[in-house]
Formats: C-alpha cells, sequence, structure tokens
C-alpha cells in the first residue's frame, strides 16, 4: 500500500532527520520536505500566532494543506504542547501528538506521548548573572533561547540564540531599552534536542500502529482507541484506576480486540488503590 510513495513530513523545523529514516525504513516510502507551506499559519511556539484549534484538528489541518500545496496524497506531521504536566501537577511535560494521513487510502493513524523530560521554563531578568543561571538551568547552548521585551510583546524578540556571546549582546540590547527582558525556552523542534528525541519516540510508535494489521480485514493502523481502567488491588482485589486493558479497533471495518494487561501485570500495588489508599 505504501511502498515507493512519496511522504510529505510537513514541519519547517528539520523533524525530518528523527522521522524520515523510520518510515523509509520500515514502510519503503520516499520521504521529503517542501516550503510551499508554512506549518506556522498553524501557530508558532514563539506565540506571534496562536493556535487556534486543539491538536488533533490543528495536525488534520497541517496535513491536508501541506498536501493540497504539494499535490501529494501521502504525510505526516507533528504537534507539540507544553505546559503542566496532566497528572504530575509539579512537573511541566512535553505532549507530542503525530498523525499519518494516508488520503488515497483513507488511513488516519495517531500517535501520542507525553513526559516530563523537558527544559520548558521561562522567567523575566533584569541582570547577566541570573541571565547565566537560567542559561545553564535549561541545558544552554545546546538548547536555543528567545529573549524578548515581555513575554507577550513580540516587537522585539530574538530567536534561536545558541551562542553565549549572541545571548549576552541581545540581553543587553533588550534591558537598555526596557529595564528587563523576558527569556524562555526554545521549543522548536531544530533548536531544542531533547524534544527532538521525544519525537524520535513517538515516531516509532506510530510506525508500529502503522504496521499493525487488522486481524479482520488486514487494513493498517489498528491501533489503540481506548484504555480500559479496572485492574484489581493485590489485597482487596476491587478495580482500581489503573489500566486493564486496551481496546484495539479498525478504522476501516470497525472490527474491535482487547488486549488484556498490556503493561504485563494482572494486580495493582495498594500505593494506586482508592480504596486501600483512599
Amino acid at each position: 500500500m505504501f511502498q515507493g510513495r512519496k511522504l510529505l513530513i510537513a514541519t519547517k523545523h528539520h523533524k525530518e532527520h528523527v522521522i524520515a529514516p523510520i518510515f523509509e525504513d520500515k514502510l519503503g516510502v520516499q520521504c521529503f520536505v517542501t516550503a510551499l507551506f508554512d506549518t506556522d499559519i498553524l501557530g508558532t511556539f514563539t506565540g506571534e500566532i496562536e493556535r487556534q484549534e486543539d491538536a488533533l484538528t490543528t495536525l488534520r489541518k497541517k496535513c491536508l494543506l501541506a498536501m493540497k500545496a504539494n499535490d501529494c496524497d501521502l504525510a505526516i506531521a507533528s504537534e507539540g504542547s507544553f505546559g503542566i504536566h496532566p497528572s504530575i501537577f509539579i512537573a511541566h511535560a512535553d505532549d507530542e501528538m503525530m498523525l499519518f494521513l494516508d488520503a488515497k487510502n483513507e488511513v488516519e493513524v495517531i500517535a501520542r506521548e507525553i513526559s516530563t523530560d523537558t527544559n520548558f521554563s521561562a522567567s523575566e531578568i533584569t541582570n547577566t548573572k541570573d541571565l547565566i543561571a537560567f542559561a545553564e538551568k535549561v541545558n544552554f547552548p545546546s538548547h536555543g533561547l528567545i529573549l524578548k521585551s515581555s513575554q507577550n510583546n513580540f516587537e522585539i524578540m530574538y530567536k534561536g540564540i545558541t551562542d553565549k556571546y549572541e545571548l549576552l549582546e541581545k540581553f543587553h540590547l533588550v534591558k537598555e531599552q526596557f529595564g528587563s527582558a523576558y527569556v524562555e525556552t526554545d521549543m522548536r523542534a531544530n533548536f531544542n534536542p531533547t524534544r527532538m528525541k521525544l519525537i524520535e519516540k513517538v515516531a516509532m510508535k506510530l510506525i508500529e500502529s502503522v504496521l499493525n494489521e487488522c486481524p479482520n480485514c488486514n487494513f493498517p493502523g489498528f491501533s489503540i482507541t481506548k484504555a480500559n481502567t479496572g485492574l484489581p488491588c493485590e489485597w482487596c482485589h476491587l478495580p482500581t484506576q489503573s489500566t486493564l486493558s486496551y481496546t484495539y479497533e479498525c478504522k476501516k471495518c470497525n472490527y474491535q480486540k482487547e488486549d488484556l494487561y498490556p503493561h504485563n501485570k494482572t494486580k495493582e500495588v495498594p500505593m494506586y488503590c482508592d480504596f486501600c489508599n483512599p
């Protein structure tokens, strides 16, 4: 179904470096990127253009608009969101979603991964000492930085800073004019190796789903559509909120299959039981 076809990777931040090798090896496609469509029109990490819709809707638009601009029918795109982890409220998280879309065969496969391994951070800085301390904390210069006058002011903004002397120079320019500078991590993939590593992990997860065929009709993309809670507690045997099974569903014939104990355990420790540890 995919052998020999061209696969458009809709990105302007070099995500093809980790996505293309995986999909070319496993699917036999020829990956390419293009400048005919600017993914930034759907939202930027630097804030000048806000993302108007949820990640999945944005991904579909990104793929469809990129395919239309390049007259192709096979595309892949990813979208990241940063903020407080949904369950670990004291930690920042990188929430990455990736979509594989085959318009010709009506195949749509999604993969998602949430990780606390991120340097996502920002601060208002008034002196060089605090600037250097912030930079060291967020793995500068291997990870880029952004400088601007304030969080929501984009009139003066320096992006993709990866050099100490440039960082100091731009900081003094902003500070002289505004009294302080707002510094934040550059979360674009080509300036953030930590994020790029997670994108590679999501790409591996996505290719596994694409290659997983429906047992009923052999259509690709037989993937998880629901995580079912209810793993029993090893003490009281009552159901917990931990995952008991995954439900897989075919998007072609709607065949479903339940996979019990996906994390290779049949009981949950009492620590995660609402009855034994309320």
